[in-house]
């Protein structure tokens, strides 16, 4: 099943629990706006080549679309319609007062130099320029962007209006407009949903792993070390360590900068990555890859709680066997929207002209998403449902019920 199929299968079970109307049903299943484009870049050799790309907003009822934009040799249509329904819905979850958007350019950014990298976003910002602005769509950072894709967006579509616009995109650097906490928001908000459910539950958690040692598992792991928590597994796309007695996550960090792996860190056992998510543990964090837990090794899970940092690591099947046996899961569409959180606070940084502290950014993400969370766990105990139904009916609700105002008779 492609990923929009997905997304819509996903949406159309929440939407029949719910009892939504049918036209709401195929309003919410189209994005409301799709722009493809297809341009030419001048590599640095001088020979050219043609490049796709997509932008696609999904819906706009709560406010201007938002989500990221990546540069992947595998990007298609259709996964992008699906990152953009789910975008609303984790937009939505959070109380944020936009729509979900998403954006892709196929290329294999590995093979691109910085100028050619340069010269490719600021074609791709030409070409979706009149589809995207402050109040109407806004870009941000996504797999293989960065806050300089982001700070050359800026600096171009600023360049086309004729005027400094620093809210039209959000992750940019400190230096151009982008806010404090950005980079480790992602982390931060996991933690954050993991401390929550840990008060509210009143269970207690000691011993974690963590699956992928990018930018959120890192910041996850520096943030559960700092706070008493016992790290004994970490593994990245080359494998992993394991040491009962728990890892000094500032060393392996500095191991990862000059290794490139955290496998081989001194006075650990080397395990891959399938023998991380099987380690008898309180928390598993899963912050690498898509479908890391499926039907056929979801029985041999033994952690309590698992905390999807990554985007979509549990198939569906699998959830259903992790629910069944009593393992909670704080799911993707809140416990990563550390992210999204402090990309509004970038833009309503952008829109006043001020500038938000550290302390500020820290406790308005740690407010907002515990806020979120809250009505997520609430409604799960009502109902006994998993989060992640709890979490999508939340999310949909809030969309359904705009739209229905709107559309109400006077």
């Amino acid at each position: 099943m492609n990923p929009y199929e997905n997304a819509i299968k996903q949406f159309e079970e929440v939407a029949k629990r719910l009892h939504i109307e049918e036209w709401i049903i195929n309003r919410l299943k189209k994005p409301e706006r799709e722009l493809a484009v297809n341009f030419s870049l001048r590599l640095d050799s001088g020979d050219i080549i043609n490049v796709s790309g997509y932008r696609v907003q999904h819906c706009s009822v709560l406010g201007p679309t938002k989500g990221g934009i990546r540069y992947h040799q595998d990007v298609s249509l259709d996964e992008v319609r699906a990152l953009s329904m789910w975008m609303t819905w984790k937009c939505s979850v959070c109380d944020l007062p936009y729509g979900g958007a998403k954006g892709g350019v196929c290329i294999d950014p590995k093979k691109l130099s910085k100028t050619e990298t340069e010269r490719l976003t600021r074609e791709f910002t030409r070409k979706i320029a009149d589809f995207i602005g402050p109040e109407k769509d806004i870009p941000a950072p996504d797999v293989y962007t960065n806050a300089q894709v982001m700070d050359w967006m800026q600096d171009e579509y600023s360049k086309i209006v004729g005027k400094d616009v620093k809210a039209i995109v959000t992750g940019k650097s400190i230096a151009n407009g982008g806010i404090v906490g950005r980079e480790t928001a992602t982390g931060r908000g996991g933690f954050f949903v993991l401390q929550r459910f840990l008060e509210r539950t009143g269970n207690k958690a000691e011993r974690v792993a963590v699956q992928g040692f990018g930018n959120a598992g890192r910041n996850m792991a520096k943030f559960l070390a700092d706070a008493g928590f016992k790290i004994v597994a970490v593994s990245d796309s080359k494998g992993g360590c394991f040491k009962a007695e728990g890892l000094n996550i500032e060393e392996l960090i500095a191991w990862k900068m000059q290794n490139g792996s955290v496998v081989g860190f001194e006075s650990t056992e080397k395990i891959s990555n399938a023998e991380l998510l099987e380690l008898d543990v309180d928390v598993l964090v899963l912050a690498a890859l898509e479908n890391q837990i499926r039907k056929e090794n979801a029985d041999k899970i033994r952690a309590k709680v698992i905390v999807e940092l990554a985007n979509g690591p549990i198939t569906k099947e699998a959830d259903g066997i992790l629910f069944e046996r009593g393992i909670e899961v704080l799911p993707d569409i809140i416990a990563n929207s550390g992210g999204v959180i402090v990309s509004y606070f970038e833009w309503l940084q952008n829109l006043s002209n001020t500038k938000w502290n550290a302390e500020k950014v820290d406790s308005e993400l740690k407010e907002k998403i515990t806020s979120a969370f809250d009505k997520v766990f609430d409604l799960a105990r009502l109902n006994g449902s998993s989060l992640r139904n709890a979490a999508y009916e939340v999310a949909i609700r809030r969309v359904v019920d705009s739209l229905r105002k709107k559309f109400k008779q006077s």
